[in-house]
């Protein structure tokens, strides 16, 4: 049960990270990006996200424990959408002393 929950958690997690990195890439916008800030950057990156999301929900064993899935999965993406909404991806960049797009 603990593998499933991880890996539920961990998916919600990239799954909700790819969104905003996905979307400012395929609308050609810059966003802060471990890669680079590029449209390019992020478009592919938000699709490396969902991948890995997908790969994680698969290895996750969802059938054997349906509920605590649903609720660690659901966790990461209340983790994630709330570090996006504070806008931690701008707060990371910097940290790292990466460049900033302009908001």
């Amino acid at each position: 049960m603990t593998q499933t929950l991880v890996l539920a958690f961990l998916a919600g997690l990239m799954g909700t990270n790819g969104i905003p990195h996905f979307v400012s890439g395929i609308t050609a916008r810059e966003y802060p990006n471990l890669t680079g800030n590029s449209a390019t950057n992020n478009a592919v990156g938000g699709l490396a996200a969902f991948a890995i999301a997908g790969a994680l929900l698969a290895l996750a064993q969802l059938g054997d424990h349906p509920r605590a899935a649903l609720i660690a999965g659901a966790a990461g993406i209340v983790g994630m959408t709330v570090f996006h909404a504070r806008r931690g991806a701008y707060w990371m960049s910097a940290h790292f002393g990466r460049p900033l797009p302009e908001a």
